[in-house]
C-alpha cells in the first residue's frame, strides 16, 4: 500500500505529544518513526501505544557498537514487536553480519516474523563541507553506495540515505546482483529529509521532494516537520501523499 511508504517521525519529547499526532493523522498514516528522544523519554510504552492502534513501528535507535553489543541489543528490540529497525553501516561488515544473525535468530525463537533492519549510511545532517573536514576520500554517495553494498552482502534488509544518494545505491545493489555477489531479493532505501518545498530544511542538510525521491530509486519517505509543524497536520500529511502518489503514476 502507498500508505506503508509513507512514515511519519514522531520527534517529540513526551508520549502525550506524539500520540496526540498519530490520532489526529487517522487512518491516513499507518507507519512512525520513534527516534531516540522519544524512546528514552518513553521507553517501551510508545511502542505499545502505537501497536495498540495497529500502526508499524521504525525503531531509529542507529546501533553501533561491537558485534557482540550490537547482536544483543537487537534481540532486545525483536521482543518489542517493532517492524523496521536501524544500526550503523560504519560500524562494519562483521557488526551488521552479527545483528542479522541475531534478528532472525530470536524472532525464530518467539515465532514471529522478523524485523527488516536497515543501515545508516551517511546521516543527512552532514553537509559537504563537513564532509571534506572529516577526511574522507570519497564523496557522500561514493560512500553512501559502499556502505550500502556492504550492507547487502551482510544481509541487512536495506539502508537509510538522503535522496541524493539514492540513485546511487540502487546502482550499486544492481551491479553486486548483476555479478550474483547477493541475491536479488528486494532492497529497501528509506529516505529522510524529504520535504514539501516550502519549508526551511532545519537540520538537514541533504533534502528533496517527496516525488524526487521516490524518482530517485527511495523505497519509504520518513517525514518528520512538515507535518508535525503544520496548521493543519493531516492535510500536509494527505499532501504528500498525493504527491508520492503522482510520482508512482
Amino acid at each position: 500500500m502507498l500508505k506503508d511508504k509513507l512514515i511519519v517521525a514522531l520527534d517529540f519529547p513526551t508520549k502525550e505529544e506524539a500520540i496526540k499526532l498519530v490520532d489526529t493523522l487517522g487512518d491516513s498514516v499507518s507507519f512512525y518513526k520513534v527516534g531516540m528522544e522519544l524512546f528514552y523519554s518513553s521507553g517501551t510504552d510508545i511502542i505499545k501505544e502505537l501497536k495498540q492502534r495497529n500502526k508499524k513501528v521504525f525503531l531509529d535507535l542507529k546501533l553501533h557498537d561491537i558485534p557482540n553489543t550490537v547482536a544483543q541489543s537487537v534481540k532486545a528490540l525483536v521482543r518489542l514487536g517493532v517492524d523496521l529497525m536501524t544500526i550503523h553501516g560504519s560500524g562494519g561488515f562483521s557488526m551488521m553480519k552479527a545483528a542479522m544473525e541475531a534478528v532472525h535468530s530470536e524472532a525464530e525463537k518467539l515465532g514471529i516474523p522478523a524485523p527488516k533492519v536497515i543501515a545508516v549510511t551517511v546521516l543527512t545532517s552532514i553537509s559537504p563541507m563537513e564532509w571534506e573536514e572529516l577526511g574522507f576520500e570519497r564523496s557522500i554517495s561514493e560512500q553512501a553506495a559502499n556502505i550500502a553494498g556492504i550492507a547487502k552482502r551482510a544481509g541487512v534488509d536495506g539502508v537509510v540515505s538522503s535522496p541524493e544518494e539514492a540513485r546511487f545505491i540502487r546502482t550499486k545493489i544492481e551491479r553486486l546482483a548483476d555479478a550474483d555477489m547477493v541475491p536479488n531479493t528486494d532492497f529497501l532505501v528509506v529516505t529522510p529529509g524529504v520535504r514539501l518545498g516550502t519549508e526551511d530544511a532545519d537540520d538537514q542538510s541533504r533534502v528533496a521532494l517527496p516525488s524526487q525521491a521516490l524518482k530517485a530509486g527511495a523505497s519509504h519517505l520518513v517525514v518528520g516537520r512538515p507535518i508535525r509543524a503544520a496548521k493543519d497536520p493531516l492535510a500536509a500529511a494527505q499532501e504528500i501523499l498525493a504527491e508520492m502518489e503522482n510520482a508512482e503514476c
